[in-house]
């Protein structure tokens, strides 16, 4: 995919607003921080797995400082979270569709990113997982939780799953917007499923998990 089309450029501002507000719902929530955290922290939620994806491609400057339409659209979002969080409080575990949500549509651009520039088959799909789970990460650090990728049950894995369908389709033929929905849906299934029913990743023999 031509990762200047509207296709592409339409999957990464969804899921940097996505990110971006639930990066501030984090802060309004958890963390309980005033407007300048808030919006800190939901643009570093946003735009860190596309700045780390873009440096590792060699795409630079960064996509967020190439585009203003990056740092608006996960200003935005912020905002967003910020004026509105505790009415959004009403809905059913907003951070973590949003997040479900930012991750199956990342994973999907970076992999796309990663075909774009001729990375092999399994590079592009671990700049999948790596555009993925990127801002989430840094979200968590910055609030100083374990990352949900090293202690959530399916995290990673439905980023990985997304990116290979999307790699998967490509090296098959199939044509990109499906492939990209293909990948996206599934990997939100995946992590919805993991959270509905608590479902871990594999874990050493005789060792529990969160020990």
């Amino acid at each position: 995919m031509d990762t200047s089309s509207p296709m592409f450029l339409a999957l990464d501002l969804t899921g940097t607003f996505a990110f971006a507000l639930n990066g501030a719902l984090t802060a309004v929530r958890v963390a309980r921080l005033d407007i300048v955290g808030v919006v800190t922290l939901g643009m570093f939620t946003a735009l860190g797995g596309g700045m780390v994806r873009d440096i590792l491609v060699d795409a630079l400057p960064p996509a967020t400082f190439d585009d203003w339409r990056y740092l608006t659209v996960a200003a935005v979002g912020s905002l967003v979270a910020f004026v509105f969080g505790r009415r959004l409080d009403r809905l059913a575990g907003p951070i973590l569709v949003l997040d479900a949500a930012g991750l199956s549509l990342f994973a999907v651009s970076g992999a796309l990113k990663g075909l774009d520039v001729g990375v092999g088959f399994m590079q592009a799909v671990i700049l999948g997982g790596i555009t993925a789970v990127g801002g989430g990460t840094l979200r968590d650090v910055l609030i100083r939780e374990v990352p949900a990728v090293l202690s959530s049950g399916l995290y990673a894995i439905p980023a990985l799953a997304g990116a290979l369908l999307v790699v998967g389709a490509d090296r098959a033929g199939v044509a990109d917007l499906p492939a990209a929905v293909l990948g996206a849906l599934v990997c939100f299934a995946i992590r919805m499923v993991g959270v509905r029913f608590r479902i871990d990743a594999p874990a050493p023999p005789g060792a529990e998990h969160g020990a």
